[in-house]
């Protein structure tokens, strides 16, 4: 298969994220009427955990090996990258195996410390899941590193579809007893992943055998190869950061709301399963760009191209601005209609403090998706250790607010939501100076913040008062207007909206060396899955 360039790229993982997060959306409005907000409360007390070990074993992996396996191809070393994947699947796959075994039995520890018993079967049932998606991030991790993104979103669709097919039926079998409910949809998500890494085997297999070529042969040769696991661990260590804080959200949070409100875990799910999940759906949206730009980064910055992938960035930043902000002021502006459109089984009090925390999170939807974008480029340029510290730091404001404000009664959980506000504009702040040094270049970002943010408040002041039509109504109204005024206004220049064109040029010329530097080896530097 053919390599995407930057834009296409990114367009296909963002197409596969909106598809699979549009799916995993529509499929927590039933999962969460069925489970009601005791049941999704504990559905979110397991996720934390769950994703800090999937984080330190698998989810820094695609970037990290995306970032090696793009190097390797810059410089023409396609036997290396292979290696590359070998090695991770071997390393990564018995640290994923570990941690599935570590979660499994710190299942009656970690439902003590959140006073929820019923947490202790679907820490259980989650726990295998993560050995699956250790294998599952080695392969999309070198497909995107080879710059091959279909392999990734369609394991993404595959992933949801398993997932809520299951989700729900078990949901709905159990429906009466809700602890057990929850721990049959989490066993759903376990049995996605496998489906999900099965799919990308498969993937890798039969490209592999296209080209008459074994993908795993290679001895790890080189000095990508060999630090495989030094390469990657920063990346992990990096992504690690947001979900340990998240663990610490789940136990401070009900701790000290607990003290003064009896439905704590109930509105807890609202505060994790509901707000959080309505902020998280534009940063999905972005993930493409951020998945995108590593490989790009990398390659830029094996070839000395610096100022090139500072500029790359700049863009990205721009796209992630573009598509963030008029998502962002939207939740602002309709969180009723939303929470009356997506959350119809919450009782009247859940609805309201979702609404609530809904409007203090929007924000994030602007900062943590412009986090995601710029820690991918110091993550392509070899500095995810510097992403982590910005994002440590940020996590430790967060704590502190947390802690500050979450014991105030006036204040309850709306604390929780502007400590996270808080934690995401440190990281950003972070990030932002230390990837563009340009002032210029700063300039022109600001700018652009401005015009897209005039262009989004003007559509969603023209739509607002169509709220009393719902959700939809406005959607509409408000995307097509924000459309025509970025449009009318330029905000992308002539030289930006051609620069799909000079890509795929350069891409072009690039593998045209790479090909002719192959020809000069023979068959066995040949490249087994295909460009």
């Amino acid at each position: 298969m053919k390599g995407q360039n930057f834009i296409a790229g990114a367009l296909i993982l963002s197409l596969g994220g909106i598809a699979a997060k549009l799916m995993g959306a529509f499929y927590r409005i039933p999962l969460a009427n069925i489970l009601g907000g005791e049941g999704m409360g504990i559905y979110q007390m397991v996720y934390p955990l769950y994703c800090l070990l999937l984080t330190l074993s698998a989810t820094g992996i695609p970037a990290g090996l995306a970032s090696i396996v793009a190097q390797s191809e810059a410089k023409g070393n396609a036997a290396a990258s292979r290696a590359s994947l070998r090695r991770a699947l071997f390393v990564f796959s018995a640290i994923g195996a570990a941690a599935s075994v570590f979660m499994f039995a710190a299942a009656p520890f970690m439902s003590f410390l959140q006073k929820e018993p019923a947490a202790a079967p679907a820490y259980r049932m989650l726990a295998p899941g993560i050995a699956a998606v250790a294998v599952l991030s080695c392969f999309r991790g070198y497909f995107q590193g080879k710059g091959n993104f279909c392999p990734t979103a369609l394991s993404e669709l595959v992933e949801q579809a398993v997932k809520i097919a299951l989700g729900l039926y078990f949901a709905c079998r159990f429906r009466e007893d809700a602890p057990r409910a929850v721990a049959y949809a989490l066993f759903a998500v376990t049995v996605s992943e496998f489906a999900a890494a099965a799919f990308m085997a498969a993937c890798a297999f039969f490209f592999a055998r296209s080209r008459r070529s074994p993908l795993y042969i290679e001895r790890a040769e080189g000095e990508e190869a060999r630090s495989v696991f030094r390469r990657i661990l920063p990346v992990a260590v990096s992504s690690c950061i947001l979900p340990l804080s998240n663990i610490a959200d789940s136990i401070v949070i009900v701790r000290l709301a607990g003290r003064y409100l009896p439905d704590v875990t109930a509105l807890y799910g609202v505060f994790s399963g509901g707000a959080n999940a309505l902020v998280s759906l534009p940063v999905s949206v972005c993930y493409g760009l951020a998945a995108a730009l590593v490989p790009l980064s990398a390659s830029l910055y094996a070839q000395k191209k610096y100022r090139e992938a500072e500029q790359k960035t700049a863009f990205a930043l721009k796209c992630t601005l573009f598509l963030s902000l008029p998502a962002a002021l939207f939740l602002f502006a309709f969180p009723k209609e939303l929470a009356a459109l997506l959350f119809g089984g919450m009782t009247q009090a859940e609805r309201a403090w979702l609404v609530r925390l809904v409007r203090i999170l929007s924000a994030g939807a602007v900062f943590l998706s412009c986090v995601q974008t710029l820690s991918a480029c110091l993550t392509g340029r070899g500095k995810a250790k510097t992403a982590a510290v910005f994002m440590a730091a940020g996590a430790a404001v967060k704590l502190i607010l947390e802690a500050l404000l979450v014991k105030n009664e006036k204040i309850s959980l709306s604390g929780a939501a502007i400590a996270a506000i808080a934690c995401y504009f440190v990281a950003l702040l972070g990030d932002l100076l230390y990837s563009i040094r340009d002032k210029k270049v700063l300039a022109r970002t600001a700018f652009d913040f401005v015009r897209f943010l005039a262009a989004a408040s003007a559509a969603a002041a023209a739509a607002y008062p169509l709220r009393t039509a719902g959700a939809l109504p406005p959607f509409a109204v408000m995307a097509a207007l924000y459309l025509l005024l970025v449009i009318a206004g330029r905000c992308f220049t002539k030289e930006e909206l051609g620069l799909i064109r000079r890509i795929k040029k350069n891409d072009h010329h690039r593998r045209a060396g790479l090909l002719q530097a192959r020809s000069h080896r023979g068959r066995k530097g040949s490249d087994p899955v295909g460009r």
